[in-house]
């Protein structure tokens, strides 16, 4: 247990908190409209065992995703979508449901939890194995820490996300970051970086960082610019 010891241990668990407080929103909003139709008195007993089966589900998966990430050229493929799902958290979204169906049945509410928790949790995945590092004993303990945080806490979080925006950019700057460490420590290229372009190692999440936050502001002014084109458009016919 001498690693739970090391400032890098706790850097890596304060980044797999906050990766998961920034990509776990979506999540806890499905996890709220699923329960919306229960009872109140089961409505706390779908949340509670929706989002402990899902905790559960996210950790195994992301342990696989740990293993995966071994493998060559998997690290520079989940890099290159890191860095999309970096982006796609600066671009704004229009609101909506995401076809998340209610349910009257406290089973069927927590199967509906699970299901839309599994196709949601890609990103949450690859960004939580990315920052562990191989570590199982990080991996476990942020993911613990983290998720039952983002799922009680879900509308304080999304109110502070509204009010502070800056906490969303900060978010998807640490998974640029998170992405060019990927990429530099790959199995095909890492021996080549340390013995060659160990300045790699500094530069690629750098200039991740500076891939996601660029790209994505110029991508969310693209989108607010063509949304108020559309609202110009709709009201021009009032004569």
């Amino acid at each position: 247990m001498t690693e739970v010891m090391t400032t890098q241990f706790w850097m890596g668990l304060l980044t797999i908190i906050w990766i998961n407080i920034i990509l776990s929103g979506d999540n806890a909003v499905v996890i709220a409209l699923a329960a919306r139709s229960l009872p109140p008195h089961q409505q706390k007993k779908a949340v509670f065992w929706g989002a402990g089966a899902a905790v559960i589900m996210r950790i195994v998966l992301t342990i696989v995703a740990v293993e995966l990430l071994k493998l060559p050229y998997l690290k520079l493929i989940g890099g290159a979508l890191l860095l999309w799902i970096a982006v796609k958290l600066l671009i704004p979204e229009d609101g909506g449901d995401d076809g998340i169906e209610s349910s009257s049945n406290l089973l069927a509410a927590i199967k509906t939890i699970l299901i839309a928790d599994l196709v949601m949790s890609l990103d949450n995945v690859i960004g939580v194995a990315a920052a562990a590092k191989g570590s199982m004993v990080l991996l476990v303990l942020g993911l613990l820490i983290s998720i039952p945080l983002v799922i009680f806490g879900a509308t304080m979080l999304m109110k502070l996300m509204e009010r502070f925006p800056v906490i969303i950019t900060i978010g998807a700057g640490i998974l640029g970051w998170v992405s060019g460490e990927m990429a530099a420590t790959d199995p095909v290229v890492t021996d080549w970086v340390n013995a060659h372009a160990s300045w790699l190692h500094w530069a690629a999440p750098v200039a991740g960082v500076v891939f996601v936050v660029a790209l994505g502001k110029w991508l969310a002014a693209r989108t607010l610019e063509k949304h108020k084109e559309v609202v110009d458009l709709g009201e021009e016919p009032k004569s």
